[in-house]
């Protein structure tokens, strides 16, 4: 999903600098600057290509930096991969799909609608990957510290659901958080399989499911 600049505008997200022109020296760029450099092209490796198929040397290799300077950085690839998901949440959950339907519409209800419209454009890109949280979860699973971190960024997207369905004086929040949940992990899904239509078919159930808990 081009650099972060660019993927914070949309959902389809395929990290920096992995393809890209030649990155600076390793002796030219900061600590954070290259710490940053190789959670870029992890978040491009990890989100196109999953966890187990890609591995350390290619990390060090893509990245630019010698093997040296990565373990200064991150002492494991899991750690690689915790800070993907960590970015993963912040450009993708927060900016690219909740920041814009905030953006999208004016009411917290037209809101949660909008996470789906926002899926729309999403599921038609080429270059869409799915959630990376999910893919993960179900490649490492739930007892797996990388899984368990995984559930948690899930439980973070239903908490930013939640808090719309509370602004929108919706009943039952949590109960309703989760059945909104699984229709955008569903409609994912769907659209992993091939059906891009599948964040409308979901839209037209959250409207249902909205009516349900107004009750």
């Amino acid at each position: 999903m081009d650099t972060e600049r660019q993927t914070q505008n949309s959902p389809a997200i395929s990290g920096a600098g992995a393809t890209g022109p030649a990155a600076p020296s390793a002796a030219a760029v900061s600590p954070a600057g290259i710490r940053e450099r190789i959670v870029d092209t992890a978040y491009d490796l990890f989100a196109r290509r999953g966890v187990r198929d890609v591995g350390i040397n290619e990390l060090i290799s893509r990245s630019g930096v010698a093997k040296a300077t990565f373990y200064r950085h991150f002492a494991s690839k899991d750690q690689v991969v915790l800070a993907f998901l960590e970015q993963r949440d912040r450009v993708w959950t927060v900016n690219a799909i909740v920041g814009e339907a905030r953006k999208r519409a004016d009411t917290p209800e037209d809101q949660l609608l909008a996470i789906f419209d926002v899926f729309s454009d999403w599921f038609q890109r080429t270059d869409f990957e799915a959630c990376s949280f999910i893919n993960v979860l179900l490649e490492m699973g739930s007892s797996h510290p990388l899984g368990r971190a995984s559930i948690d960024y899930l439980a973070k997207i239903r908490g930013h659901v939640q808090q719309l369905a509370e602004e929108a004086g919706l009943q039952r929040t949590e109960d309703f958080s989760r059945s909104w949940h699984i229709l955008m992990k569903g409609s994912i899904i769907s659209a992993a399989e091939g059906d891009t239509a599948a964040a409308m078919r979901a839209r037209q159930l959250a409207g249902w499911l909205i009516e349900h808990h107004r009750e």
